[in-house]
């Protein structure tokens, strides 16, 4: 019986994760497929690139409330099992990455499931297990975002300072240690995912964000040829 409640709940975190807030979102808003834009990926960051700002952060605020709503579900009929409070959103991650309602067969045959790369309901997994974890995910992610410039690096971070957050909660016997499986199986999500970034990061072909985008920019024009320069 335990056993038949644990694939029910495992089979619905993964049905949460999968619904496309990014694919319906763009659609409704530009009639855009968020899948031809960009990285193709239908979270947060590639909406706002297709939708604009507001869809960008709506999706991005839905995708959270996907993570953490499969904690809240798990707490709900299995309280005492932390393991599974940490494993749901695991499965909400995986929905996210490969939405079954986004499943598409190639002109190859290959059958291919679309999706985001995670950072989102990752996120929303560590604001389920430990809410407080919210305020330290924002501003450091906001910083890497902003200011090291990459928006693969920044969702590739999420897990790694949930990891931080959770294990200083549990050595002062505030939080289960086994929640720290949780940002371990999100972070090795994520970085599957994220295959691609990666290997541009290593190039260093990988598309630059934040302030730092604009700090490139401006260098660039100043040093364009032909541009009028006045001394002082």
């Amino acid at each position: 019986m335990e056993a038949l409640r644990l694939l029910w709940l495992f089979g619905l975190s993964y049905v949460l994760g999968s619904v496309p807030f990014g694919y319906i979102i763009t659609k409704a808003t530009k009639g855009i497929d968020v899948r031809q834009v960009e990285s193709g990926r239908t979270g947060g960051t590639n909406t706002l690139r297709a939708a604009g700002f507001w869809a960008g952060l709506a999706t991005a605020t839905l995708d959270i409330l996907k993570g953490a709503s499969t904690v809240w579900i798990a707490r709900a009929f299995f309280p005492n099992w932390a393991w599974v409070h940490a494993l749901a959103p695991i499965f909400a991650i995986l929905g996210h990455n490969y939405s079954i309602v986004l499943l598409e067969r190639e002109p190859n045959g290959r059958i291919r499931l679309h999706g985001g790369a995670g950072g989102a309901p990752a996120a929303g997994g560590a604001l389920g297990l430990w809410p407080a974890t919210f305020l330290y995910i924002l501003p450091i992610g906001a910083v890497i975002f902003f200011f090291i410039g990459y928006a693969s690096v920044t969702t590739m971070s999420v897990p790694l300072i949930t990891a931080g957050v959770l294990a200083w909660q549990a050595a002062q016997g505030k939080l289960p240690w086994v929640y720290l499986m949780y940002p371990a199986l999100a972070e090795g999500l994520i970085l599957w995912a994220l295959r691609p970034n990666i290997q541009r990061l290593r190039n260093g072909t990988e598309r630059v964000v934040g302030l730092r985008a604009w700090y490139l920019k401006r260098k660039r024009q100043a040093q364009a040829p032909g541009r009028s320069r006045v001394d002082p």
